[in-house]
């Protein structure tokens, strides 16, 4: 992965993206500068997994890696996001409408409930996912591609009716399956997969990180290290006590929980190998962390305004540079 470096003395590097909606554009400039990176210093990228718009994210730096390059990556990337955000007059008004009532329900404002299987705009909002990504990514390459490099791609999701956590894996990932893992209950419906049904991958593993561990034979297989991006702050300064804020720091605490839950298995093995429990086939992993702050509310994660995608994309790529100079 790495241009001009010798992989065999590089450090093998997995990045795990965490979801969160729009706040993901973050995710999207991180990884902008992440790549670059790998590509110029001594790190070898070896996967990249990710949950719900860190699915969409991971999926096309994997897309763009291993059909062409970095360069291909990073304008896939933003060619994603900017095919996402909302320009045109109609799009603005709904978002805007969108935007106001997240904000209105969070501040406790009685909101009538319907179910996306009631609303039209439900179905749009998933063909125009669908197609934003299949103009960008070919689906239909993924298999052979997959089949052609060590690079892996996974992506989670939650399975609504078995009620357990499900990953898709390199040649398995298809545009439904990053859609099943963005498929928020609220806003579409559960996408049918070789008769399972699936609903987004914040309710089960945020993002996916013990398969860089399991999947992998050997030691020499696994990363070195794993960076997280992470969306969710997991500190707070102060108790929240209003409506709005007690339901951004509710949120905030459920999308973090299966994402500790995945670093704490991390943390266990290396103890074991530590002590001597584990064999051979396992090593220790160092965790990273690049996160995105907490000065944004909940609410914003479905906004989509332009101005706003643009600002998280180069707090991402700022975030990003000043993990890589920590580092130097």
């Amino acid at each position: 992965m790495a241009d001009g470096v010798d992989t065999g003395s590089a450090t093998r590097v997995a990045i795990a993206c965490q979801g969160g909606g729009s706040h993901t554009a973050f995710t999207a400039g991180v990884l902008k500068r992440l790549l670059r990176a790998c590509a110029t210093r001594s790190y070898e990228l070896v996967g990249v997994s990710g949950t719900s718009g860190g699915a969409v994210c991971a999926t096309a730096a994997w897309y763009g890696l291993v059909t062409s390059g970095t360069d291909r990556a990073v304008e896939t990337l933003d060619a994603i996001w900017r095919d996402f955000a909302a320009h045109s007059p109609p799009d603005r008004i709904a978002n805007d409408w969108l935007v106001w009532m997240a904000e209105f329900a969070a501040r406790g404002g009685p909101l009538p409930l319907f179910s996306p299987y009631e609303l039209p705009a439900a179905e749009l909002g998933r063909d125009r996912f669908l197609e934003t990504l299949e103009s960008h990514i070919e689906f239909d390459r993924v298999p052979a591609l997959a089949a052609d490099t060590s690079m892996d791609l996974i992506l989670g999701a939650a399975d609504v009716t078995e009620g357990e956590f499900k990953t898709f894996r390199n040649e398995d990932v298809t545009a439904k399956t990053v859609l099943a893992s963005a498929a928020i209950p609220t806003l579409f419906e559960a996408v049918g997969i070789d008769n399972h049904w699936y609903w987004d991958g914040l309710f089960s593993q945020n993002p996916p990180i013990r398969d860089f561990l399991t999947v992998p034979q050997t030691a020499a297989d696994k990363p070195d290290e794993i960076w997280i991006i992470q969306i969710n702050p997991k500190h707070r300064e102060d108790v929240p006590q209003s409506m709005e804020d007690i339901a951004d720091r509710r949120n905030e605490l459920a999308g973090n929980l299966s994402l500790y839950q995945e670093v704490d298995f991390i943390e266990t093995i290396n103890d074991l190998i530590e002590n001597g429990s584990l064999p051979q086939e396992y090593k220790p992993i160092g965790i990273e962390f690049i996160d995105l702050g907490s000065d944004l509310s909940s609410p914003s994660k479905v906004d989509r305004d332009p101005a706003f995608i643009d600002r998280l994309i180069e707090r991402g790529q700022r975030r990003a540079e000043r993990f890589l100079d920590g580092r130097s």
